[in-house]
């Protein structure tokens, strides 16, 4: 074997050069590993930033409940206080207005005493009348400023809303069937409700 031939196949020579190459690229390969793992692809960013949007929005919504829950809370402090002060005021406007109708009873009831008193003086009945008559006038006067009338009973058909019938009294005239045929207590309206029932007798 000649000078070239040792040369071509000398492993000494050969092994350094190749170890070199090797390693040189095995140092590139892992340091492009390195560059792949290390480096996020754009769906793991796209998600990443979803999540981050996400957990505003959730902050941003529990923070808006927050304020309509203490919102609502005070809206339904005010109502009950409102429900409470008109209560209150009703109850109130309920009990002045009888103290007021009370009070204009007074001089009604001093009218009657006064009344009284005269006729056990005097003699003359038909003054006693007249007096009772001024009486029972400023009396119903005093009644119809507090919205209350007697029920009117113009028409005499028997009306269930108005009258209460406590008797019934067979006819012969067709025409007089559900008909008033006397009236034993007058009736009386407050404005446009029944105060009283007119107590009638009835037609059959």
């Amino acid at each position: 074997m000649n000078t070239k031939d040792n040369e071509k196949y000398n492993p000494g020579q050969e092994q350094e050069p190749d170890s070199a190459a090797r390693e040189a690229a095995g140092t590139a390969d892992d340091i492009e590993v390195a560059d792949v793992d290390t480096q996020e692809s754009p769906e793991e960013e796209s998600e990443e930033s979803e999540i981050i949007r996400l957990g505003k929005e959730l902050e941003e919504a529990k923070a808006a409940t927050e304020h309509e829950k203490k919102e609502y809370l005070f809206l339904m402090a005010e109502f009950d206080n409102f429900r409470k002060r008109t209560l209150k005021e009703k109850s109130e406007i309920i009990k002045n207005a009888g103290e007021q109708v009370l009070k204009g009873l007074l001089p009604i009831l001093d009218d009657f005493e006064r009344g009284i008193e005269s006729a056990g003086k005097s003699e003359n009945t038909e003054s006693i009348k007249e007096g009772m008559v001024l009486i029972y006038n400023k009396f119903r006067k005093y009644l119809e400023q507090n919205g209350v009338k007697e029920i009117d009973m113009t028409d005499s058909t028997f009306d269930t809303e108005k009258h209460e019938a406590i008797s019934v009294v067979p006819v012969t005239d067709d025409a007089m069937k559900g008909k008033i045929l006397d009236t034993v207590q007058k009736g009386y309206m407050i404005n446009d409700k029944v105060l009283r029932h007119a107590k009638v007798v009835v037609g059959q």
